[in-house]
């Protein structure tokens, strides 16, 4: 399978390639050099100028697609099964090192961190329930932000850490886009329509929020689909397509915007080809 990394500039509203594989990698980060942080096979790669190398991560060889860059740059948060069969989030030096693991509740699944480094949001299951949780990077007490009988995923600090973004069906059949004060109140949908709504993600300067747009009756977050990259107010109001792409899960699940916002990252996939009909 060939997927590429893309990168896509605000100002011409144009992509670029960045790297072209034939190994199925997902979900870039940006990092403060320019370098992009991105997962495949179980573990993380560093994709620079010189092309791509592993970071290491200790034990943690079986990591998923949800892991990110502290507000700083300086920590890498990772969500990985090896310790306990389930997810779980450690952190660890950017540049690689030993992962400390921070969520004693499993599952857990990393999405973002609060604009000064101290907390994580994650999706979490928890008495048989998605939730949105935080907790403070340092360990301690969870909070459950909001829960009910419904998925929530996506968790994503506002730069001014007043508001957190996710997605979830608890309005209606479809996977929405909604916000919620990091104290769970006012809690608020900011999208309505017929397609499905994933991975919100601020951007840097608050005025904008970047998602994935499914079709309708998409189940789930699945990989291989004809998706949108969309634009929205942060205030809520009718969103820009960006880039129309094969894509989904792996694409954007994790924040992906550069840190001055001028531009993020994703990754398309190659859309299989119907073989020719024999003579």
């Amino acid at each position: 399978m060939l997927c590429t990394i893309e990168t896509f500039d605000m100002a011409t509203r144009q992509s670029r390639v960045v790297l072209r594989s034939e190994a199925l990698l997902e979900a870039p980060n940006w990092a403060r050099d320019g370098a992009l942080i991105v997962n495949g096979e179980g573990l993380l790669h560093r994709l620079a100028e010189d092309g791509l190398s592993v970071i290491d991560t200790g034990d943690c060889d079986l990591l998923n697609n949800d892991h990110g860059l502290s507000p700083d740059g300086a920590w890498l948060a990772i969500s990985d099964k090896t310790e306990t069969g389930k997810s779980c989030i450690y952190v660890l030096p950017a540049d690689g090192g030993t992962p400390r693991r921070v969520t004693q509740g499993v599952p857990s699944w990393f999405h973002g961190w609060s604009p000064d480094g101290a907390r994580l949001a994650y999706t979490a299951v928890r008495d048989g329930q998605f939730a949105i949780c935080t907790c403070p990077v340092a360990g301690g007490e969870e909070t459950r932000v909001v829960t009910s009988a419904h998925h929530y995923d996506g968790p994503d600090y506002t730069p001014d850490g007043q508001w957190i973004w996710f997605n979830s069906e608890r309005g209606g059949p479809a996977s929405d886009l909604w916000r919620v004060r990091p104290d769970g109140s006012d809690l608020q949908q900011m999208t309505r329509g017929e397609r499905v709504e994933w991975f919100p993600h601020p951007s840097p300067c608050g005025r904008h929020v970047l998602y994935l747009s499914y079709p309708e009756g998409t189940e789930g977050h699945p990989f291989g689909r004809h998706v949108e990259l969309r634009l929205m107010p942060a205030g809520g109001g009718a969103p820009e397509t960006l880039v129309n792409l094969y894509g989904g899960q792996g694409t954007i699940n994790v924040p992906c915007w550069a840190p001055d916002g001028s531009a993020f990252a994703y990754v398309r996939y190659t859309e299989p080809q119907e073989s020719p009909c024999p003579v």
